[in-house]
């Protein structure tokens, strides 16, 4: 029987801002029939150990090595996937640990908005509540708004993003980001192709088109539960900028409990152009 490969290129486990565990998420990218599978953490690479590869390849998954590194271009988050990235880099590992002590600046950073109005939460039991919830993870706003359900503070996450720590709200701090060219200048120096993430989230013209002059290898047109015609227009522009058509679900686990594991995926042709050594 001829089964159509099927992998899905945009995932998230506890390592970052997911629910699942990497060996969980393998189970169930075998149970929803995936062939091929790239977890996708923020600005970490936790979930590739020596266990995951183990188990990977017992269930008959193929792993392409992936990352969603977060940038700034202005005032405005550039989100970028980095695939097939060498995972022993020590100058990428090291830029990863540089990107960690900015987001522990920055989450130190809001505390202290938060203290000002009332929301006392020390850094260090912060850091034991959320390494005790969610091992391995970075620790970002996430962590803060589930800390704050935890003490009382607020109803729910939704509700402590939406009033303090989203965008624009009461205690938001800027992150201390690289700009889009200097985090592609890091994947491709780490042997990677750099993706630009879900740019259908981009409504600002001229941002779009500072974007599109970079030199990207390929930009995310299939995205979780997007209609085939919103898609196409993604389609066409990777075709014409002879980038590739990536695509995944951006799969979190409960986080976002709208979006199924391999509601968005790509075939073996797609899988294997990333998966290629770059010349």
């Amino acid at each position: 029987m001829n089964i159509e490969f099927r992998a899905d290129l945009h995932t998230h486990t506890y390592c970052s801002d997911g629910t699942d565990s990497p060996l969980e998420l393998l189970q169930k990218a075998k149970n929803a029939g995936l062939q091929g599978l790239s977890i996708t953490d923020h600005d970490t690479l936790d979930a590739y150990t020596d266990d995951f590869f183990v188990l990977a390849k017992s269930l008959g998954i193929e792993i392409l090595p992936g990352i969603e590194i977060s940038s700034e271009d202005g005032d405005a988050s550039v989100h970028i996937l980095g695939y097939n990235i060498d995972l022993s880099s020590q100058r990428f590992r090291l830029f990863l640990q540089e990107m960690i002590r900015r987001r522990s600046e920055r989450n130190r950073k809001i505390l202290a908005k938060l203290e000002q109005r009332g929301f006392v939460i020390q850094e260090e039991e912060l850091l034991q509540h959320a390494r005790l919830q969610f091992p391995g993870r970075t620790i970002g706003r996430p962590h803060i708004a589930d800390f704050m359900v935890k003490k009382g503070y607020v109803s729910t996450m939704q509700a402590a993003f939406e009033r303090y720590l989203r965008e624009g709200g009461l205690c938001f701090v800027p992150g201390i980001r690289y700009t889009p060219l200097e985090v592609i200048d890091q994947v491709h120096a780490a042997g990677g192709k750099a993706v630009l993430a879900h740019p259908h989230f981009i409504k600002n013209g001229s941002l779009l088109h500072r974007l599109l002059a970079l030199p990207f290898d390929g930009l995310e047109c299939y995205y979780g539960t997007l209609l085939l015609d919103q898609e196409r227009t993604w389609i066409e522009l990777a075709k014409r900028k002879g980038w590739i058509a990536t695509g995944g679900s951006d799969y979190h686990g409960t986080i976002k409990s709208h979006i199924s594991l391999g509601c968005s995926w790509v075939g073996r042709d797609i899988f294997d152009l990333l998966r290629k050594e770059t010349s």
